[in-house]
């Protein structure tokens, strides 16, 4: 099965991202994929995912994340940021372009299973 990127998919999720499910579906549960844009100067809302490992893939772009408890942290193309189940997390955009990252979740991201806030 090939899952073709589509742009004009794009949404803006409540965390404040714009978010492109590349690959989320009953049929691989196991994981899912989708491609994050941060505008300039934008960050997302503190939040978790309940019972999810999300796996950050930086594309492009500069960002300041931080993970649980951890001291800010800056990521750029190439890094990889892994978030435990259940830990607060947020990234910053700094550059002068979008963030774009890749967001894997495992098991897929469902919904039911983001909270704002810090647990």
């Amino acid at each position: 099965m090939i899952k073709k990127h589509d742009s004009n998919d794009e949404y803006y999720f409540e965390e404040g991202c714009h978010i492109i499910e590349t690959s989320n579906s009953v049929d691989d549960e196991d994981v899912s994929i989708a491609r994050a844009r941060i505008e300039k100067g934008q960050r997302t809302k503190w939040h978790y995912l309940e019972n999810t490992t999300e796996r950050y893939v930086i594309l492009s772009g500069w960002g300041l994340v931080e993970v649980g408890t951890d001291r800010a942290c800056n990521v750029t193309t190439g890094d990889v940021v892994i978030i435990p189940e259940n830990t607060r997390q947020r990234i910053k955009n700094t550059g002068e372009d979008d963030l774009l990252f890749l967001a894997i979740c495992s098991p897929r991201f469902q919904k039911k299973n983001y909270r704002e806030g810090s647990i």
